[in-house]
């Protein structure tokens, strides 16, 4: 993969990450932080509070036409790597709240032109 493909990426992917703060703050929800790291266990995508429920949120973009709709992009071991991650946030941050943890998921596509259409899941995992 070359450099620019992997740049292209990952700011395709951090625009993805802003809509997605927006549509949750939207949504009522208080983004707590964004794009924490877990030594090599990965990456939570976005952390956020709903009422008094910790939300672990993984944020997939797309491009229109591309092979994977975005809200396909959680199989079983990716839902499991996100509780682990939870978990970890949860042992550093102080425990869980009142309301439990759950995960959520948006995905964001990108068509070629007009605007981006930003789906949220709650609860997929």
């Amino acid at each position: 993969m070359s450099t620019s493909k992997g740049s292209a990426r990952s700011a395709l992917g951090r625009y993805g990450e802003t809509l997605a703060a927006r549509r949750l703050a939207e949504a009522g929800m208080t983004v707590l932080e964004r794009n924490w790291r877990c030594g090599r266990t990965g990456e939570i995508d976005i952390v956020a509070r709903d009422g008094d429920v910790l939300v672990v949120c993984e944020v997939k973009t797309r491009r229109t036409g591309a092979f994977e709709h975005p809200m396909a992009a959680v199989t079983p071991d990716k839902a499991q790597r996100l509780r682990s991650l939870a978990e970890s946030w949860l042992h550093t941050h102080g425990g869980a709240p009142p309301g439990g943890v759950r995960i959520d998921l948006v995905g964001v596509l990108l068509p070629e032109r007009g605007a981006p259409v930003v789906e949220h899941a709650r609860g997929v995992a």
